[in-house]
């Protein structure tokens, strides 16, 4: 009975031992979220997480906050390991740090940002104007970014709709083909859309990019 208990608590040592928390300045996320503030690009969200090395899945986040000498605001996490960060001027200005909880060790695990529609304009139908809409903020994006890094930005051809179901295969009543969980649909298809009705919200919409 001692032998079983003491092989458990080596199991419990070894998994937390896996675990670690990060500091990272909250500067590095300013960098990127202050791009979208704007309202071109209202719409818009950078959702960072942490790629597993070699793997290409994302790590595990116990929790996030952003921290400074007064006070710690707790971030939300999405089940699949992402987080976003507002766009506060005044959190540089104090030095502030996102403190991350990993479920793995750091140094297999490299940040990974990703520019998303926000989770508001997530929803079961789109009209044309709303597809047209989001299509809009993508473009407004790259094309001001592209305004000083011309040669390094892609040009935006058309909208990703990602579903959490990675092997979900639909066809919806318009007749878009939904395969292995993501709806691609390019820009003329939008323009001659008469909406689109899924099967339910999806995880996340992204552009369709081409250099």
């Amino acid at each position: 009975m001692i032998r079983a208990t003491l092989f458990m608590a080596l199991l419990v040592t070894s998994a937390v031992s896996y675990a670690e928390t990060i500091g990272v300045e909250y500067s590095r996320f300013y960098s990127h979220v202050k791009k979208l503030d704007n309202e071109d690009t209202q719409a818009l969200q950078f959702a960072f997480g942490f790629i597993r090395v070699g793997e290409g899945r994302l790590c595990g986040i116990k929790e996030a906050a952003i921290v400074t000498d007064k006070k710690t605001l707790p971030l939300t996490v999405s089940d699949e390991g992402r987080f976003a960060v507002p766009n506060e001027k005044a959190l540089k200005l104090a030095n502030a740090l996102v403190s991350i909880a990993l479920d793995e060790p750091a140094n297999v695990c490299d940040m990974s940002v990703q520019l998303e529609t926000k989770s508001e304009y997530l929803k079961q139908y789109y009209s044309k104007d709303d597809l047209n809409f989001l299509y809009g903020q993508y473009e407004a994006f790259f094309n001001e970014m592209g305004s000083f890094l011309s040669f390094l930005m892609p040009t935006v051809t058309g909208l990703m709709i990602h579903f959490d179901d990675k092997e979900l295969d639909f066809i919806t009543p318009q007749g878009y083909e939904i395969t292995n969980g993501v709806l691609r649909i390019e820009q003329d298809a939008i323009s001659a859309s008469k909406g689109i009705t899924l099967p339910k919200a999806p995880l996340r919409i992204t552009a369709i990019a081409s250099s």
